[in-house]
């Protein structure tokens, strides 16, 4: 059994200590938070010491669970690779690219495992797309949000659209040559809406949009390929895949739809499913598959190395973004 410490006890970091208690290969030791109220309250909700010393939470744990502000991740995760402690850190990895480095040169050096918490790639709906989508050419995405204080103390760009740009750098296994983007700040400093068009080398497109300003809570990724539509809600948890194939006359689907595509071209039969989404807690999950990468020493579903690439190029959106007319 692990013996895991979490640093954080936030909103969020409520969330992974309760799905810690859980997960039989953990053994929860406590959490530190600099609030004393925050962390007397989260000790008697949970009944779990609460530790007065970052340090010795860190000490006496085998893995590290992060679920602090972004701008302390790097001192945090540093200090508990530095004692060779095994480390989940929650999205983005950390504040800056150049930090993210740093990050990963520490913990090579300490030869522990690292994931980083991209929770929407262990989302129902998109595990169950994954054998569906084959080269995708055209993406499109949609995260909208209402406001909320909470997050605003960076942009929509690091605060949701992250979650897309590493979804989509999951699938797409090519370089990002061309980035084209633009943002507006409306209540906060920093841009609360954004879209970003990344233009791949192997030719596919992505358009990015992000919004914590809407009146509506939306999630959806779209990936078009050849000859097939692959539609995931992540909010609701549900999926469509829309194919074409050739109409075979001896073996029609009664609910497929006939395209005529004209007189010089055979019809075809287009085909409407809706694949089983089995309920899972995603966070619960992405937890679990840590331990298991740890006592198997096997890498973990998503690497420091995908937590830098997620924000690298979540820095370059925001650079074209401030220079863009619509910009800060």
């Amino acid at each position: 059994m692990l013996k895991m410490g979490v640093l954080g006890a936030g909103h969020l970091g409520k969330i992974h200590i309760q799905c810690i208690r859980e997960i039989g290969q953990y053994e929860l030791l406590g959490f530190y938070d600099p609030d004393e109220s925050i962390a007397q309250q989260v000790a008697e909700e949970f009944s779990i010491p609460s530790f007065s010393s970052l340090d010795d939470l860190i000490r006496l744990s085998d893995v590290v669970d992060i679920v602090t502000p972004t701008v302390s991740h790097f001192d945090c995760a540093s200090r508990a690779l530095k004692q060779s402690r095994h480390v989940f850190i929650e999205k983005p990895v950390v504040a800056t690219p150049r930090e993210a480095m740093e990050l990963i040169k520490i913990a090579q050096e300490a030869n522990v495992k690292v994931q980083v918490g991209h929770v929407e790639r262990f989302n129902p709906a998109f595990l169950a797309a994954q054998p569906y989508i084959k080269n995708p050419m055209f993406i499109e995405t949609h995260r909208l949000a209402p406001f909320n204080p909470r997050g605003t103390d960076v942009p929509v760009v690091l605060d949701l659209m992250i979650h897309d740009i590493d979804i989509v750098l999951s699938v797409v296994r090519s370089n990002v040559h061309k980035i084209s983007a633009s943002g507006v700040p409306i209540l906060s400093d920093t841009p609360d809406i954004a879209n970003a068009r990344l233009e791949f080398d192997n030719g596919c497109v992505a358009n990015l949009t992000a919004s914590r300003v809407s009146m509506k809570k939306m999630r959806k990724s779209r990936f078009f390929q050849r000859d097939a539509y692959i539609a995931v809600d992540f909010l609701e948890k549900n999926l469509e895949i829309i194919r074409m194939r050739d109409l075979d006359p001896g073996n029609t689907n009664p609910f497929a739809m006939i395209i005529d595509l004209g007189p010089d071209k055979a019809p075809r039969e287009l085909l409407i499913e809706k694949p089983p989404v089995e309920p899972a807690n995603a966070i619960r999950h992405e937890l679990e598959l840590f331990a298991l990468s740890v006592m198997n020493d096997t890498n973990p579903p998503v690497t420091i190395i995908d937590g830098y690439n997620a924000l690298e190029i979540a820095y370059r959106i925001i650079e074209k973004i401030n220079h863009s007319p619509l910009g800060l």
